[in-house]
Protein backbone atom coordinates (compact mmCIF):
# COMPACT_ATOMS: atom_id res chain seq x y z
CA UNK A 1 0.00 0.00 0.00
CA UNK A 2 1.66 3.16 -1.04
CA UNK A 3 1.84 5.75 1.60
CA UNK A 4 0.75 9.01 -0.85
CA UNK A 5 -2.03 8.24 -2.87
CA UNK A 6 -5.10 9.74 -4.88
CA UNK A 7 -3.14 13.26 -5.01
CA UNK A 8 -2.14 15.36 -7.75
CA UNK A 9 1.39 15.95 -7.73
CA UNK A 10 3.10 18.86 -10.19
CA UNK A 11 6.85 18.34 -11.05
CA UNK A 12 9.07 20.72 -12.63
CA UNK A 13 12.63 19.77 -13.05
CA UNK A 14 15.47 20.52 -15.59
CA UNK A 15 14.67 17.69 -18.31
CA UNK A 16 11.67 17.87 -20.62
CA UNK A 17 9.74 14.70 -20.77
CA UNK A 18 10.71 14.23 -24.66
CA UNK A 19 14.51 14.41 -23.93
CA UNK A 20 15.28 10.43 -25.53
CA UNK A 21 17.53 9.88 -22.74
CA UNK A 22 16.29 9.05 -19.21
CA UNK A 23 16.83 10.59 -15.92
CA UNK A 24 15.99 10.31 -12.43
CA UNK A 25 13.09 12.56 -12.52
CA UNK A 26 11.30 10.79 -15.69
CA UNK A 27 11.44 7.75 -13.17
CA UNK A 28 9.94 9.18 -10.17
CA UNK A 29 7.22 10.64 -12.41
CA UNK A 30 6.00 7.31 -13.58
CA UNK A 31 6.12 5.79 -10.12
CA UNK A 32 4.35 8.55 -8.45
CA UNK A 33 1.37 7.86 -11.40
CA UNK A 34 1.29 4.72 -10.60
CA UNK A 35 -1.24 5.70 -7.74
CA UNK A 36 -1.40 9.57 -7.97
CA UNK A 37 -2.49 12.39 -10.89
CA UNK A 38 0.56 13.69 -11.83
CA UNK A 39 1.40 16.87 -13.96
CA UNK A 40 5.00 16.51 -15.64
CA UNK A 41 5.93 20.22 -16.56
CA UNK A 42 8.64 20.89 -19.12
CA UNK A 43 11.08 23.67 -19.01
CA UNK A 44 9.62 26.71 -20.52
CA UNK A 45 11.34 28.15 -23.75
CA UNK A 46 13.50 31.04 -23.17
CA UNK A 47 14.53 33.58 -25.93
CA UNK A 48 17.86 32.14 -26.20
CA UNK A 49 16.33 28.25 -27.02
CA UNK A 50 14.09 30.08 -29.53
CA UNK A 51 16.70 31.40 -31.33
CA UNK A 52 19.23 28.87 -31.23
CA UNK A 53 17.18 25.57 -31.55
CA UNK A 54 13.47 26.80 -33.31
CA UNK A 55 14.09 24.17 -36.22
CA UNK A 56 13.76 21.27 -33.43
CA UNK A 57 10.34 19.70 -33.83
CA UNK A 58 9.82 19.75 -30.06
CA UNK A 59 10.99 23.15 -29.85
CA UNK A 60 8.52 24.03 -32.75
CA UNK A 61 5.35 21.97 -30.92
CA UNK A 62 6.23 23.69 -27.78
CA UNK A 63 6.07 27.25 -30.48
CA UNK A 64 3.09 26.11 -31.57
CA UNK A 65 1.41 26.18 -27.72
CA UNK A 66 3.42 29.62 -27.00
CA UNK A 67 1.58 31.32 -29.91
CA UNK A 68 -2.51 29.51 -28.95
CA UNK A 69 -2.29 27.17 -31.89
CA UNK A 70 -2.78 23.94 -30.12
CA UNK A 71 -2.66 23.21 -26.15
CA UNK A 72 0.33 22.49 -24.02
CA UNK A 73 -1.48 19.37 -21.97
CA UNK A 74 -0.20 16.34 -23.45
CA UNK A 75 -1.16 13.18 -22.08
CA UNK A 76 1.27 10.17 -21.28
CA UNK A 77 -0.51 7.98 -19.87
CA UNK A 78 -3.50 7.11 -17.60
CA UNK A 79 -3.69 9.72 -14.82
CA UNK A 80 -0.19 11.69 -16.58
CA UNK A 81 -0.38 14.72 -18.44
CA UNK A 82 2.62 16.82 -20.05
CA UNK A 83 2.50 20.58 -20.03
CA UNK A 84 4.31 22.53 -22.59
CA UNK A 85 4.05 26.09 -20.68
CA UNK A 86 2.66 28.40 -22.69
CA UNK A 87 4.75 31.71 -21.70
CA UNK A 88 8.41 32.37 -22.94
CA UNK A 89 11.39 33.61 -20.27
CA UNK A 90 13.73 35.93 -20.56
CA UNK A 91 17.73 34.40 -20.75
CA UNK A 92 18.93 36.36 -17.89
CA UNK A 93 21.45 34.09 -16.55
CA UNK A 94 24.40 36.47 -18.12
CA UNK A 95 23.26 39.10 -15.54
CA UNK A 96 26.83 39.23 -13.05
CA UNK A 97 24.89 40.27 -9.70
CA UNK A 98 22.73 38.16 -8.00
CA UNK A 99 20.03 40.98 -6.90
CA UNK A 100 19.55 42.11 -10.39
CA UNK A 101 19.49 38.29 -11.67
CA UNK A 102 16.25 37.74 -8.97
CA UNK A 103 14.40 40.57 -10.10
CA UNK A 104 14.70 38.76 -13.20
CA UNK A 105 14.00 35.68 -11.90
CA UNK A 106 11.23 36.65 -10.18
CA UNK A 107 9.66 37.81 -13.29
CA UNK A 108 10.32 34.54 -15.34
CA UNK A 109 8.83 32.49 -11.89
CA UNK A 110 5.57 34.26 -12.50
CA UNK A 111 5.43 33.72 -15.81
CA UNK A 112 6.20 29.95 -15.18
CA UNK A 113 4.14 30.08 -12.62
CA UNK A 114 1.12 31.54 -14.56
CA UNK A 115 1.58 28.29 -16.88
CA UNK A 116 1.44 25.83 -14.76
CA UNK A 117 -1.68 27.35 -12.43
CA UNK A 118 -3.90 27.14 -16.06
CA UNK A 119 -2.98 23.69 -16.56
CA UNK A 120 -3.95 22.83 -13.20
CA UNK A 121 -7.01 24.61 -13.06
CA UNK A 122 -7.91 22.50 -16.79
CA UNK A 123 -6.87 19.23 -15.34
CA UNK A 124 -8.62 20.42 -11.69
CA UNK A 125 -6.20 19.41 -9.75
CA UNK A 126 -6.16 20.32 -5.99
CA UNK A 127 -4.11 20.56 -3.15
CA UNK A 128 -1.07 20.06 -5.37
CA UNK A 129 2.10 18.41 -4.58
CA UNK A 130 4.92 20.22 -5.77
CA UNK A 131 8.08 18.31 -6.52
CA UNK A 132 11.46 20.37 -7.60
CA UNK A 133 14.01 18.19 -9.52
CA UNK A 134 17.01 20.35 -8.88
CA UNK A 135 15.76 23.59 -10.90
CA UNK A 136 17.26 26.13 -8.33
CA UNK A 137 16.23 29.51 -10.63
CA UNK A 138 13.31 28.68 -12.34
CA UNK A 139 11.89 26.83 -9.13
CA UNK A 140 12.86 29.65 -6.62
CA UNK A 141 9.45 31.48 -6.39
CA UNK A 142 7.23 28.91 -7.41
CA UNK A 143 5.76 27.62 -3.40
CA UNK A 144 4.98 31.30 -2.52
CA UNK A 145 3.30 31.97 -6.49
CA UNK A 146 1.31 28.31 -6.52
CA UNK A 147 1.07 27.46 -2.62
CA UNK A 148 1.53 23.70 -2.67
CA UNK A 149 0.24 21.40 0.44
CA UNK A 150 3.93 20.63 0.25
CA UNK A 151 6.74 21.64 -1.22
CA UNK A 152 9.48 19.11 -1.94
CA UNK A 153 13.18 19.96 -3.27
CA UNK A 154 15.08 17.13 -4.66
CA UNK A 155 18.93 17.06 -5.06
CA UNK A 156 20.61 14.81 -7.39
CA UNK A 157 23.78 16.73 -9.05
CA UNK A 158 26.06 19.57 -6.83
CA UNK A 159 25.32 21.65 -9.34
CA UNK A 160 26.83 25.15 -7.97
CA UNK A 161 30.12 23.51 -8.70
CA UNK A 162 29.00 24.19 -12.51
CA UNK A 163 30.33 27.51 -13.89
CA UNK A 164 26.59 27.71 -15.53
CA UNK A 165 25.03 27.14 -12.08
CA UNK A 166 28.00 28.67 -9.46
CA UNK A 167 27.26 32.58 -10.51
CA UNK A 168 24.03 32.74 -8.84
CA UNK A 169 23.19 29.23 -7.50
CA UNK A 170 26.03 29.66 -5.09
CA UNK A 171 23.68 32.35 -2.82
CA UNK A 172 20.08 30.83 -4.15
CA UNK A 173 20.19 27.21 -4.02
CA UNK A 174 20.47 27.67 0.28
CA UNK A 175 17.84 29.88 0.50
CA UNK A 176 15.69 27.75 -2.21
CA UNK A 177 16.72 24.33 0.34
CA UNK A 178 15.58 26.31 3.02
CA UNK A 179 12.01 27.22 2.03
CA UNK A 180 10.98 23.87 0.64
CA UNK A 181 8.70 21.83 3.28
CA UNK A 182 10.85 19.10 2.55
CA UNK A 183 14.01 18.28 0.59
CA UNK A 184 15.31 14.85 -0.45
CA UNK A 185 18.65 13.46 -2.11
CA UNK A 186 19.99 10.56 -3.76
CA UNK A 187 23.15 10.37 -2.43
CA UNK A 188 24.69 10.88 1.50
CA UNK A 189 26.96 14.07 0.34
CA UNK A 190 24.17 16.12 -0.92
CA UNK A 191 21.98 14.90 1.62
CA UNK A 192 24.18 16.61 4.00
CA UNK A 193 24.39 19.41 2.32
CA UNK A 194 21.19 19.72 2.43
CA UNK A 195 20.99 19.37 5.85
CA UNK A 196 23.38 22.77 6.78
CA UNK A 197 20.44 24.29 5.38
CA UNK A 198 17.01 22.46 6.00
CA UNK A 199 16.62 19.64 9.22
CA UNK A 200 13.56 18.28 6.86
CA UNK A 201 16.16 16.72 4.80
CA UNK A 202 16.45 12.97 3.63
CA UNK A 203 18.45 10.61 2.00
CA UNK A 204 15.97 8.73 -0.45
CA UNK A 205 18.20 6.79 -2.54
CA UNK A 206 18.81 5.67 -6.14
CA UNK A 207 16.22 3.89 -8.10
CA UNK A 208 17.42 1.58 -10.73
CA UNK A 209 16.60 -0.01 -13.79
CA UNK A 210 18.08 -3.10 -14.15
CA UNK A 211 16.34 -5.19 -16.27
CA UNK A 212 18.60 -5.63 -19.17
CA UNK A 213 21.39 -7.06 -16.83
CA UNK A 214 20.96 -10.69 -16.34
CA UNK A 215 23.43 -12.61 -14.89
CA UNK A 216 21.69 -15.81 -15.49
CA UNK A 217 21.80 -15.19 -18.93
CA UNK A 218 24.89 -16.69 -21.16
CA UNK A 219 25.72 -13.77 -23.81
CA UNK A 220 27.79 -13.96 -27.21
CA UNK A 221 31.16 -12.64 -26.61
CA UNK A 222 31.65 -9.16 -28.17
CA UNK A 223 33.90 -9.45 -31.31
CA UNK A 224 35.76 -6.41 -30.58
CA UNK A 225 37.25 -8.06 -27.00
CA UNK A 226 40.39 -8.53 -26.34
CA UNK A 227 41.37 -12.44 -27.84
CA UNK A 228 43.43 -13.22 -24.49
CA UNK A 229 43.95 -15.40 -21.17
CA UNK A 230 44.92 -12.83 -18.88
CA UNK A 231 42.63 -10.89 -16.95
CA UNK A 232 40.18 -8.07 -18.46
CA UNK A 233 39.89 -5.00 -16.28
CA UNK A 234 36.83 -2.61 -17.98
CA UNK A 235 35.18 0.23 -17.52
CA UNK A 236 31.93 1.32 -18.87
CA UNK A 237 30.67 4.52 -19.21
CA UNK A 238 31.42 8.25 -20.48
CA UNK A 239 35.39 8.40 -20.59
CA UNK A 240 35.63 12.40 -19.59
CA UNK A 241 38.29 13.77 -17.59
CA UNK A 242 35.31 16.07 -15.69
CA UNK A 243 34.49 12.44 -14.14
CA UNK A 244 37.23 9.98 -14.35
CA UNK A 245 40.86 10.03 -13.71
CA UNK A 246 43.11 8.78 -16.47
CA UNK A 247 46.18 8.55 -14.32
CA UNK A 248 44.46 5.56 -12.81
CA UNK A 249 44.22 3.69 -15.48
CA UNK A 250 47.60 4.74 -16.65
CA UNK A 251 49.37 3.33 -13.52
CA UNK A 252 47.31 0.18 -13.92
CA UNK A 253 48.17 -0.42 -17.28
CA UNK A 254 51.87 0.42 -16.40
CA UNK A 255 51.95 -1.61 -13.13
CA UNK A 256 50.12 -4.71 -15.05
CA UNK A 257 50.75 -4.59 -18.68
CA UNK A 258 49.38 -8.59 -18.80
CA UNK A 259 46.02 -6.94 -17.84
CA UNK A 260 43.93 -5.98 -20.81
CA UNK A 261 41.91 -2.85 -19.46
CA UNK A 262 38.44 -2.16 -21.60
CA UNK A 263 36.78 1.00 -21.69
CA UNK A 264 33.23 0.89 -23.46
CA UNK A 265 32.24 4.80 -24.23
CA UNK A 266 32.83 7.63 -25.81
CA UNK A 267 35.59 9.72 -25.38
CA UNK A 268 36.07 13.78 -24.42
CA UNK A 269 38.94 15.62 -25.68
CA UNK A 270 41.20 14.88 -22.84
CA UNK A 271 40.84 11.25 -23.37
CA UNK A 272 41.85 11.10 -26.80
CA UNK A 273 44.52 12.88 -26.80
CA UNK A 274 45.91 10.63 -23.59
CA UNK A 275 48.87 8.50 -23.03
CA UNK A 276 46.49 5.90 -22.42
CA UNK A 277 46.27 5.47 -26.65
CA UNK A 278 49.70 4.33 -26.11
CA UNK A 279 49.66 1.83 -23.73
CA UNK A 280 49.40 -1.87 -25.77
CA UNK A 281 47.29 -3.09 -23.25
CA UNK A 282 44.22 -0.44 -23.01
CA UNK A 283 41.21 -0.87 -25.48
CA UNK A 284 39.02 1.78 -26.44
CA UNK A 285 35.98 0.06 -27.80
CA UNK A 286 33.91 3.18 -28.30
CA UNK A 287 30.19 3.72 -27.20
CA UNK A 288 28.12 1.00 -27.58
CA UNK A 289 24.06 0.18 -27.17
CA UNK A 290 22.94 0.23 -23.48
CA UNK A 291 21.23 -3.42 -24.65
CA UNK A 292 25.01 -4.72 -25.67
CA UNK A 293 26.72 -3.62 -22.43
CA UNK A 294 25.74 -7.09 -20.33
CA UNK A 295 27.25 -8.11 -23.30
CA UNK A 296 30.58 -6.52 -22.29
CA UNK A 297 29.75 -7.38 -18.48
CA UNK A 298 29.91 -10.35 -18.58
CA UNK A 299 33.06 -10.66 -19.90
CA UNK A 300 35.27 -8.95 -17.49
CA UNK A 301 36.87 -10.32 -14.93
CA UNK A 302 36.58 -7.46 -12.87
CA UNK A 303 35.01 -3.87 -13.30
CA UNK A 304 36.37 -0.38 -12.57
CA UNK A 305 34.95 3.13 -11.66
CA UNK A 306 38.09 5.56 -11.78
CA UNK A 307 36.49 8.26 -10.30
CA UNK A 308 38.27 11.57 -10.04
CA UNK A 309 37.06 13.27 -6.47
CA UNK A 310 35.99 16.55 -7.12
CA UNK A 311 33.24 19.12 -6.22
CA UNK A 312 31.24 17.90 -9.53
CA UNK A 313 31.39 14.06 -8.86
CA UNK A 314 31.87 14.09 -4.75
CA UNK A 315 27.94 13.88 -4.26
CA UNK A 316 27.39 11.51 -7.62
CA UNK A 317 25.40 7.94 -7.28
CA UNK A 318 27.00 6.26 -9.43
CA UNK A 319 24.62 4.11 -11.15
CA UNK A 320 27.44 1.75 -13.09
CA UNK A 321 28.01 0.24 -10.26
CA UNK A 322 24.51 -1.43 -9.73
CA UNK A 323 25.18 -1.93 -13.35
CA UNK A 324 28.23 -4.35 -12.60
CA UNK A 325 27.51 -5.73 -9.26
CA UNK A 326 23.56 -6.55 -11.06
CA UNK A 327 25.96 -8.71 -13.25
CA UNK A 328 27.44 -10.25 -10.04
CA UNK A 329 30.34 -8.67 -11.34
CA UNK A 330 33.85 -8.01 -8.74
CA UNK A 331 33.97 -3.97 -8.85
CA UNK A 332 37.00 -1.77 -7.64
CA UNK A 333 36.10 2.09 -7.44
CA UNK A 334 37.28 5.26 -5.87
CA UNK A 335 36.28 5.57 -1.75
CA UNK A 336 33.65 8.44 -1.78
CA UNK A 337 31.29 9.15 0.83
CA UNK A 338 28.51 8.07 -1.59
CA UNK A 339 30.41 4.98 -2.38
CA UNK A 340 30.65 3.83 1.23
CA UNK A 341 26.98 2.55 0.91
CA UNK A 342 28.41 -0.21 -1.28
CA UNK A 343 31.65 -0.86 1.15
CA UNK A 344 30.16 -4.67 2.01
CA UNK A 345 30.13 -5.22 -1.67
CA UNK A 346 32.80 -3.36 -3.80
CA UNK A 347 36.24 -2.75 -3.08
CA UNK A 348 36.86 0.73 -2.27
CA UNK A 349 40.49 2.62 -3.35
CA UNK A 350 41.38 5.52 -1.75
CA UNK A 351 44.34 6.31 -4.23
CA UNK A 352 45.44 5.05 -7.30
CA UNK A 353 48.21 3.08 -6.06
CA UNK A 354 45.46 1.22 -4.51
CA UNK A 355 43.57 -0.01 -7.09
CA UNK A 356 46.20 -3.13 -8.55
CA UNK A 357 45.74 -4.53 -5.00
CA UNK A 358 42.55 -4.26 -4.41
CA UNK A 359 41.77 -5.62 -8.35
CA UNK A 360 43.98 -8.76 -7.55
CA UNK A 361 41.89 -9.09 -4.13
CA UNK A 362 38.72 -8.67 -5.67
CA UNK A 363 39.74 -11.41 -8.33
CA UNK A 364 40.57 -14.08 -5.46
CA UNK A 365 37.90 -13.38 -3.62
CA UNK A 366 35.45 -14.19 -6.56
CA UNK A 367 33.05 -16.94 -5.62
CA UNK A 368 29.67 -17.70 -5.90
CA UNK A 369 28.10 -16.26 -2.55
CA UNK A 370 29.63 -13.19 -2.57
CA UNK A 371 28.26 -12.58 -6.21
CA UNK A 372 25.19 -13.57 -4.77
CA UNK A 373 25.52 -11.33 -2.39
CA UNK A 374 26.06 -8.16 -4.59
CA UNK A 375 23.31 -9.06 -7.30
CA UNK A 376 20.72 -9.01 -4.31
CA UNK A 377 21.65 -5.48 -2.93
CA UNK A 378 22.09 -4.08 -6.64
CA UNK A 379 18.31 -5.33 -7.20
CA UNK A 380 17.21 -3.81 -4.09
CA UNK A 381 18.06 0.00 -5.21
CA UNK A 382 14.53 -0.20 -7.47
CA UNK A 383 12.74 2.97 -7.75
CA UNK A 384 9.40 1.76 -6.09
CA UNK A 385 11.75 1.63 -3.09
CA UNK A 386 13.36 4.93 -4.02
CA UNK A 387 9.47 6.63 -4.10
CA UNK A 388 8.72 5.01 -1.10
CA UNK A 389 11.54 7.01 0.88
CA UNK A 390 9.83 9.72 -1.03
CA UNK A 391 6.54 9.24 0.56
CA UNK A 392 8.21 8.41 3.94
CA UNK A 393 10.16 11.99 3.63
CA UNK A 394 6.84 13.51 2.61
CA UNK A 395 4.38 11.88 5.35
CA UNK A 396 6.74 12.95 8.37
Amino acid sequence: MPLIQNRDIVIVGLQQWYTPIGSNCKNIALQFARHNRVLYVNSPLDRRTIMQQKHDPEVAFHLKVVKGETSGIVPIGENFWNLYPNRVLESANFIPFTPLFSIFNRINNGRFAKSIQEAVNELGFKNILLFNDNDIFRGFYLKELLKPDRYIYYSRDYLIAMDYWKRHGAKLEPLHIAKADVAVANSLYLTDMLLQYNRNSYYVGQGCDLSLFDPQKVYERPADLPVTDAPIIGYVGALTAMRLDPEILLYISRNRPQWQIVLVGPEDEVFQQSALHQQPNIHFLGRKPLSDLPLYLQHFDVCINPQLVNEITIGNYPLKIDEYLAMGKPSVATDTKTMQLFKDHVYLAAAKEDYVPLIEKAMAEDEPARRAAQIAFAQSHTWENSVEAIYNAIAL
